[in-house]
């Protein structure tokens, strides 16, 4: 990673992308892409492509999503303060005593959620936080003041937190789920135009919209592009540290590789294909097993159009949907790696119909 990526992936992990608004989040990523592709394209609902090869009659698509969870405001009280909603999978447990950031026309509005001292809690009655208790304070002491700042009904909110170094080998921060993916899309970008490497293929760049509300970014972009083959890259979780369970989970631990799943929307020639990549390249990977489904826009991409041939790369992720989202340096390096790789060795018109 050089410096200029290490420039571009702070201010892109910075930035708010909540979902339904990804807007600012997807213009820092273009201008970052432009560079190294040859032509781009924005979708209805914000979904942006970047393409190389774009005449080539072969589709290939490496795809993240860009949106992060946020916060709807849904009620402001008469003395002006804030309950809201979820905007896709919100964790209320950890909202009090966390700062955000509103989103206006006016621009940033602060806030912070709001919770009562320990002193005056009641023990044997304590409330746990829930949609139903926590809230947002502005610093206002009416409904009409908090108008004033641009805040209504609708406006999205976001948690106000920056990525950090852990150790020198873990990134930390909010919405590594999953603009860190976008981030490992767009470096596999920049090392095939640095290497000066020519694709027999078109390659599709997306980076998609609204995963977090039910995989609608990846639904519309599969139906435009319309690829013979999909590479989507998502986080999962890490299941190494305290609280998890697993012979339920399975095991994946960070800084030990990608994880490869195999499941119904995963193509098991392809997938037999990256992990012939990795081992030929000696990455690291590491496997897990989906049920009906992998809960990814993998799932979006292999049932659109007739069947797209498609398999998931997964990032460990320990404390996915909280303020610190936490990845292994070496596991981000080696999606990359293992994404270009994959695409160096592949042919156009391959077909994944085979049966061995």
């Amino acid at each position: 990673m050089n410096n200029e990526s290490k420039t571009f992936l702070k201010k892109y992990l910075n930035n708010a992308s909540p979902t339904g608004f990804e807007t600012s989040g997807q213009e820092i990523w273009l201008e970052y892409l432009k560079p190294y592709i040859d032509e781009y394209f924005t979708h209805t609902y914000r979904t942006v492509v970047g393409v190389i090869n774009p005449k080539a009659e072969y589709k290939v698509v490496i795809e993240a999503h860009a949106d992060e969870i946020s916060w709807f405001v849904n009620y402001i009280t008469e003395e002006g303060y804030i309950y809201v909603r979820r905007n896709g999978g919100s964790d209320h447990q950890i909202a009090p005593s966390k700062r955000v950031n509103i989103h206006t026309d006016k621009g940033e509005v602060k806030g912070i959620f709001g919770w009562p001292a320990i002193h005056v809690r009641d023990k044997s009655s304590e409330e746990k936080p829930s949609l139903k208790n926590i809230f947002v304070d502005v610093g206002c002491s009416s409904k009409e003041e908090v108008e004033k700042l641009g805040v209504h009904v609708g406006s999205v909110m976001t948690f106000d937190d920056d990525l950090m170094e852990l150790n020198k080998n873990y990134l930390v921060g909010r919405a590594l789920d999953n603009r860190v993916g976008g981030f490992m899309i767009a470096e596999v970008a920049r090392r095939l135009h640095e290497n000066k490497k020519e694709l027999p293929f078109g390659l599709y760049i997306v980076n998609a919209v609204q995963e977090e509300v039910g995989l609608r970014g990846a639904q519309m972009i599969a139906e435009t592009i319309n690829p013979n083959l999909a590479l989507v890259t998502d986080v999962c979780h890490e299941t190494t540290s305290p609280m998890y369970n697993k012979i339920e989970s399975g095991l994946q631990k960070a800084g030990q590789g990608p994880v490869l799943t195999y499941g119904p929307a995963v193509h098991n020639n392809l997938l037999k294909m990256i992990i012939e990549t990795a081992e030929k390249n000696k990455i690291p990977y590491q496997r897990a097993a989906a049920s009906r489904a992998t809960g990814t826009d993998t799932d979006a991409f292999a049932y659109s159009n007739k069947g797209v041939a498609s398999a998931l790369i997964s990032l460990p992720l320990k404390y996915m949907h909280t303020t610190v989202e936490t990845v292994h340096k070496d596991d981000v390096e080696n999606v990359i790696g293992l994404m270009y790789e994959f695409l160096l060795q592949l042919k156009s018109g391959h077909d994944f119909s085979y049966i061995k």
